[in-house]
């Protein structure tokens, strides 16, 4: 969540920053509102235990003097005093949680190098690596090759799961395995590798912004109160949750592979055949915790080391810079990998790899101490390989005349072979 300390120091700037993010003005200022109410309370409340203290102290030095009544008159005053702020921290207690209910529903500021813009239009392109000729290049789409490869049943899998899952076979269940493969042999050696929990329960989705606004987009085991994972940020963001952490073990690098569960609601009317959009897709996660002072430069890290797998496997691919209406709910900064699929004729996003500033990290109550300060880190995440539109592409990418499919270089030896071919019979 965001500092409420700013909501006081600059209410105005804070709702200019989140008006680019579509946050009505009276949310925010809602919310500077219960900031001042729960200050003054605050307030009251230190005043009336000072009050009550001194009274307490005054009682044993009156009877130390033989003076009961006044000793008398002071516990009097003091147990009113005492009911006085029962009620008063009562209401403290509740305008504090209003108030964090209230901080839990506003997104992130959008960081100041952010282009400003309401629309996908807006995106500011930064980078692009493509061949002159590779909007030349036809191919039919990726489930049309993957049925005639039989490497791709999405009409089983609808039987098994419903629209929207998928079911790979054979040579495509291994490709899918390569590409996790060729990951992690790339991200090995600077980031922690691990295997988490696919279903966390609702402090740890609350933590990373998921809760409670997006409630509606994730699959809820209300028996246990348990979310399964959108990915593997959710698990490895919080696995500080409540910890102090030593600023010299600063920045933390982490990765995970999981399978990421998506309802998707509201996706009718969008290009939903294939690898495009599914409820359940395989990816592998990088996550960050760094220093405030370094977390830009991680963020320009993470993007070159989120790009290291497309390039090796020759896919053309752009750069998008976000602006700030296309910013996620807890994202500052966002770059957005595409890749480029000829056979639908698209740009498919294959990566978002995001600044969360503090906002997680206040969230989950994961703090740093630096000398004698306690201080928030920064969170930052993207994805190392998002499976299935990598997999849709290199599909298309490296369609032959002849029906095969061609796998590139680095994949040849987890796959153990040159080429996917077409069944003999």
């Amino acid at each position: 969540m965001i500092n409420s300390r700013l909501l006081i120091e600059d209410l105005q700037g804070i709702k200019e920053s989140l008006s680019w993010k579509g946050v009505p003005s009276n949310e925010v200022t809602k919310a500077a509102q219960l900031v001042h109410q729960r200050n003054q309370l605050i307030k009251q409340v230190e005043d009336l235990q000072a009050q009550r203290n001194l009274f307490s102290k005054s009682i044993g030095e009156f009877l130390s003097q033989n003076e009961t009544n006044k000793a008398k008159e002071a516990k009097e005053r003091s147990i009113a005093i005492k009911d006085q702020l029962k009620d008063l921290e009562d209401h403290l207690k509740k305008t504090e949680e209003e108030l964090r209910s209230c901080l839990l529903r506003i997104p992130n500021l959008p960081d100041a190098k952010a282009p400003r813009g309401h629309s996908a239009e807006d995106n500011v392109e930064i980078q692009r690596e493509a061949p002159e000729n590779y909007k030349q290049i036809t191919c039919p789409p990726h489930w049309d090759i993957g049925a005639e490869l039989s490497i791709l049943d999405q009409e089983r899998a609808s039987k098994i799961s419903g629209s929207l899952f998928t079911l790979l076979r054979g040579p495509g269940a291994r490709l899918l395995r390569a590409l996790v493969q060729l990951a992690y042999q790339i991200y090995q050696e600077d980031y922690t590798e691990f295997i988490v929990p696919s279903l966390v329960n609702s402090q740890t989705f609350t933590g990373t912004g998921h809760l409670p606004k997006f409630s509606g987009d994730a699959y809820h085991i209300t028996q246990d109160d348990l979310w399964a994972i959108p990915t593997g940020e959710v698990p490895l963001t919080a696995l500080h949750r409540e910890e102090i952490l030593s600023e010299e073990d600063l920045p933390l690098k982490y990765m995970t592979y999981t399978s990421c569960f998506r309802r998707e609601a509201g996706s009718a009317g969008q290009e939903t055949r294939g690898l495009q959009r599914l409820h359940e897709f395989h990816k592998v996660e990088l996550v960050k915790i760094c220093h405030p002072k370094d977390s830009h430069k991680e963020l320009k890290s993470l993007l070159e080391d989120a790009l290291k797998p497309i390039k090796l496997l020759n896919l053309p691919y752009r750069v998008l810079d976000l602006c700030t209406g296309e910013l996620t709910y807890a994202s500052a900064r966002t770059y957005d990998i595409e890749v480029y699929a000829p056979g639908t004729k698209q740009w498919l996003e294959v990566s978002s790899v995001g600044l969360f500033t503090d906002y997680q990290m206040r969230r989950c109550r994961t703090r740093f101490r630096s000398g004698k300060k306690l201080m928030f880190p920064h969170s930052l995440n993207g994805s190392g390989l998002a499976t299935p539109r990598v997999l849709a592409a290199l599909l298309e990418h490296n369609y032959q005349k002849d029906g095969r499919v061609s796998i590139p270089e680095p994949l040849q030896d987890f796959m153990g072979c040159k080429y996917i071919e077409r069944p003999t019979v």
